[in-house]
């Protein structure tokens, strides 16, 4: 695996013999689509990325979208958790993906403590997500972001200690979606020590760079591809102790041909296709031992895919949340940590939705000429009235 350019990684689940369910194989072709968007502006560089978290995040904030933010984001997502049944299967999914050994999710929902919820999204997030939302004081935007950072620290075993940064929550901020994985999983076959040597690894930028390269020969299941373009790449399965989980590996064959190429070949039914095709065969596997770190605000990608829509506080409509006052989204951010060593994997995210009210404190400033009346309200009179064009002159 030496020729590979740069490193995208992704984990699949394979639950229940790999076969995708509907929701999981909508949900995962989701967040492959923002991956491949991410991977377009981000081809010479690593990239770290979890596509459960982001569909996650947004099918929570379905459960309180109503009119043309719903119709919004089904059209895009290809799905909607408030269509019958469609609650009950996220809640399966979860419990499946938790069942398996060294896998920890979590979702939270963190709320302003002067805002009352529509009971149909608080019923929407026990249903689906098991989720109960959580009392905070954004007017204190220092010590709500110091009670969300301590909840991903502990479902991320303090891998992700610091997730939101100074700034990232305001006094406006209503609420704010989480979601939570961690996984450390070692391999069913680990890398010997003694095998890792330092050898090149070849860069997008014809460059090459000296790393520590594990090294390993046994049997793998492996197969090689075309996409419709006609770029032809492998794969390789490295599959951990278990085998509920399994590191899939993939590559170009031709050094220069970009591995960014390949994101948008990656969907739920072509896996499928390559877990078919894949066969059992000797091979001697060099990978690199590597540490990968991404801080992703997604804001801009989601809007480049049609959902901008939900972050416009004009048009988006969450009055299923609460119709006290009028949210929309401010920011959807993703923190995601990998570790990837001879023993085994230790990988981490977390996502979450920001979500405010222009509403919340809002000035009305006097700032221009203006006109003035003094009313009796019960009579209807008026006692006064005027024009202010310039208040320091009498």
């Amino acid at each position: 695996m030496s020729r590979m350019l740069s490193l995208y990684v992704c984990f699949f689940l394979a639950l229940s013999g790999g076969a995708f369910s509907n929701l999981q194989g909508k949900q995962t072709d989701f967040g492959m689509q923002v991956f491949s968007q991410m991977a377009l502006t981000s081809r010479d560089s690593n990239l770290a990325f979890s596509p459960y978290g982001v569909a996650t995040i947004l099918g929570m904030a379905q459960l309180g979208a109503r009119g043309q933010t719903l119709k919004t984001l089904k059209q895009k997502m290809g799905f909607s958790l408030q269509e019958r049944g469609m609650a009950r299967q996220q809640r399966l999914l979860q419990r499946d993906i938790a069942s398996v050994e060294g896998v920890e999710l979590a979702s939270g929902v963190m709320v302003e403590r002067k805002m009352v919820l529509e009971k149909v999204f608080q019923r929407g997030l026990l249903k689906a997500f098991q989720a109960t939302p959580h009392q905070l004081d954004f007017s204190r935007p220092k010590q709500a972001l110091d009670i969300i950072n301590a909840w991903v620290s502990d479902h991320t075993a303090g891998t992700i200690s610091s997730f939101l940064s100074s700034g990232a929550l305001t006094d406006e901020t209503r609420m704010v979606l989480l979601s939570a994985i961690h996984f450390q999983g070692l391999w069913k076959m680990p890398f010997d020590l003694k095998m890792t040597q330092e050898r090149l690894f070849h860069l997008a930028n014809g460059s090459a760079v000296p790393v520590p390269m594990m090294r390993q020969t046994n049997n793998f299941r492996y197969g090689e591809f075309v996409t419709p373009e006609g770029v032809d790449y492998d794969v390789i399965e490295v599959p951990y102790e278990g085998e509920s989980l399994s590191m899939l590996v993939v590559t170009p064959f031709e050094p220069e041909t970009p591995v960014s190429t390949l994101a948008s070949e990656i969907t739920s039914r072509r896996v499928q296709e390559w877990r078919q095709e894949m066969k059992s065969v000797k091979r001697q596997l060099a990978l690199p031992r590597f540490t990968l770190e991404s801080d992703l605000d997604l804001k801009d990608i989601l809007t480049r895919m049609g959902l901008g829509y939900l972050f416009n506080p004009a048009k988006a409509d969450f009055t299923r949340i609460t119709t006290d006052e009028r949210l929309s989204l401010s920011k959807v951010l993703q923190k995601v940590k990998i570790e990837v060593n001879e023993k085994g994997t230790k990988g981490s995210a977390a996502t979450a939705a920001v979500m405010f009210s222009r509403m919340a404190v809002q000035e009305i400033t006097m700032d221009r000429p203006f006109l003035f009346l003094i009313q009796h309200k019960s009579t209807g009179a008026v006692l006064f009235m005027g024009q202010v064009n310039h208040p320091e002159q009498s």
